[in-house]
C-alpha cells in the first residue's frame, strides 16, 4: 500500500492496479533508469491506448486537386502546362516539383493514378468520396469517419471517436443512419482549444446539474423511452469528454517549438500535428481539411501556394507516425472529390474532371513506393488499372480490417452494406 501511494498508483475496488497505471509506472521507472527514451515512453502509451487497433486520417483536399500539379504530372506534354516533375526516393516515380518533402518520403507512399468516377458536381462528388454512395432523398449514408468509428472505436477512449478539423460546415457528411452519436466532433481550427468544452460552473456543480437533468428526464422516459435514451447517451458522451484529462490532447502548446516547426505553423500543418496527437490518444478517425483546390483560374500559381501548405505537414505526419510505431495501424488517405481537366482554359485554370484523377495512401498495411494504374500521355483517359470509388472503399476496409459486406438496417428498413460492389486494390498490400 505504501509503495502504490509513493508512485501514484490507484487501486480499484478489487484492490488491483489498473493496466494503464501499471504501464505508466513501469514506463516512468524505465525512463528514470535510462532504459527508455522519451520517444519510447510515448510509444508505450500509444500502444496501450490504441490497443493495436486501427485508425484513419483523412487529408481532404476540398475543391478537387489537380492531378497534374500533385502526383500525376505530365511534363513535356501540352496538357502538363508549366508544371515540372521531380524524382523521388523511389526510382522511377516522379511527382510534381512543388512536393520535395513528400518526394523524400515516397518509400512510404502509394499513389493511385487511375481513379475514375462520373460525378463532377462538388456536393455529389464530396458525398460520394466520403461515403462510397451517391446521395439519395431517403437514406443518409455514414461517412468514412463514421464507419471507422462505428466499427473500430474503443470505448475506453474518452475523446470523440471521429474528429473533423477545419473545412466548411457540413462537409463530407456524418453519422448517417448510424445516428448522431457518430457525427464528427468539429474543431474549427487546430492550435486553440475547442469552444464550449469547459463547464461554465465548477466541476462539482456541473455534475450535480447532470444528476438533476437525469432525474427530470426519468418521468418523460416513461412516454418516450428511445428519445430520452438517445438524449442521455449524447449528454453522457459529451460530459465524459469535457471532464476528461484527455482533453489536453487538443492543447498544442505542450508540443515543442521544434515539433511545431516540423509540421509548419499553418492551419493545415497544425491540423496534421493535432491529428497525430488524437490518434495517439485513441481517436479512431481524424479528418483534416485543406480547401481552395477549385482552380478554375490561375491554376499554376494557386496550386504552388497550396503545395506549400500541404507538402511539409503531409511528409512530417507520415514520418512522425512511423517513428512512433503507429504508421502500420494508421491509414492515411489523401484525396479530393475529383481531378482537373487536362486542357487549360482561357483563364489559365483547370475545370472539373472526374474521369481520371489521383489518390495517395500511406500506412494501414499499404505497401509504399509504388504507383497503381496510369492515364494516357495527355492524361485524358485511364490507360490501365481503373480504380472506382467502390474499389477505393473496399481498399479502405481491407487496410482497416473492416468487413465491407457487413449490413446495417437503415432508417427506411433496408439493409445497407458498408461498401456496395467493388474490389480492394490488392497490389497496394504487396
Amino acid at each position: 500500500m505504501h509503495l502504490t501511494h509513493e508512485i501514484g498508483v490507484h487501486l480499484n475496488r478489487e484492490r488491483v492496479i489498473s493496466r494503464r497505471d501499471w504501464l505508466r509506472t513501469i514506463s516512468a521507472g524505465a525512463v528514470a533508469a535510462g532504459t527508455l527514451s522519451f520517444t519510447d515512453l510515448l510509444s508505450v502509451h500509444a500502444g496501450d491506448l490504441r490497443k493495436q487497433g486501427k485508425s484513419v486520417i483523412l487529408l481532404w483536399m476540398q475543391g478537387g486537386p489537380s492531378q497534374f500539379e500533385t502526383f500525376s504530372p505530365k511534363p513535356g506534354h501540352a496538357n502538363g502546362g508549366e508544371t515540372k516533375a521531380i524524382s523521388t526516393a523511389v526510382s522511377g516515380i516522379e511527382i510534381a516539383e512543388s512536393y520535395p518533402n513528400l518526394a523524400k518520403q515516397m518509400q512510404d507512399v502509394a499513389i493511385i493514378r487511375s481513379m475514375t468516377s462520373k460525378e463532377g458536381s462538388h456536393p455529389r462528388a464530396t458525398f460520394l468520396l466520403h461515403t462510397g454512395y451517391l446521395p439519395t432523398a431517403t437514406v443518409k449514408f455514414p461517412s468514412l469517419g463514421a464507419i471507422a468509428a462505428h466499427e473500430l472505436a474503443e470505448k475506453a477512449c474518452e475523446l470523440p471517436s471521429f474528429v473533423r478539423i477545419g473545412g466548411r460546415s457540413g462537409t463530407g457528411g456524418g453519422g448517417g443512419f448510424y445516428g448522431s452519436e457518430f457525427d464528427p466532433f468539429v474543431v474549427a481550427q487546430a492550435g486553440s482549444m475547442p469552444t464550449n468544452v469547459q463547464p461554465t460552473t465548477g466541476t462539482d456543480r456541473y455534475r450535480r446539474r447532470l444528476d438533476l437533468l437525469s432525474r427530470l428526464e426519468s418521468d418523460y422516459a416513461r412516454t418516450a423511452p428511445q428519445e430520452v435514451a438517445d438524449h442521455q447517451k449524447l449528454y453522457s458522451k459529451a460530459s465524459k469528454m469535457i471532464l476528461s484529462s484527455q482533453m489536453k490532447t487538443f492543447d498544442l502548446s505542450t508540443e515543442t517549438d521544434l515539433m511545431r516547426e516540423a509540421y509548419g505553423k499553418t492551419p493545415f500543418g497544425l491540423g496534421c500535428l493535432l491529428a497525430r496527437r488524437l490518434v495517439e490518444s485513441g481517436v479512431t478517425c481524424v479528418e483534416v481539411n485543406l480547401g481552395n483546390w477549385d482552380t478554375h483560374d490561375d491554376n499554376f500559381n494557386r496550386t504552388k501556394t497550396l503545395a506549400g501548405q500541404l507538402d511539409q505537414p503531409f511528409a512530417r505526419l507520415i514520418a512522425d507516425l512511423k517513428q512512433r510505431g503507429l504508421l502500420d495501424s494508421t491509414l492515411i488517405v489523401w484525396m479530393g472529390e475529383f481531378g482537373r481537366t487536362p486542357n487549360i482554359n482561357a483563364r489559365g485554370g483547370r475545370d472539373h474532371f472526374p474521369r481520371a484523377f489521383n489518390v495517395a495512401l500511406a500506412g494501414g498495411g499499404i505497401k509504399g513506393g509504388q504507383v497503381i494504374g496510369d492515364t494516357d500521355k495527355g492524361g485524358t483517359e485511364v490507360a490501365h488499372r481503373p480504380v472506382t470509388v467502390a474499389d477505393l472503399f473496399q481498399t479502405f476496409c481491407k487496410g482497416l480490417q473492416i468487413n465491407p459486406a457487413k449490413e446495417t438496417m437503415s432508417t427506411v428498413g433496408r439493409p445497407i452494406k458498408i461498401v456496395d460492389g467493388g474490389k480492394p486494390v490488392q497490389e497496394l498490400f504487396g
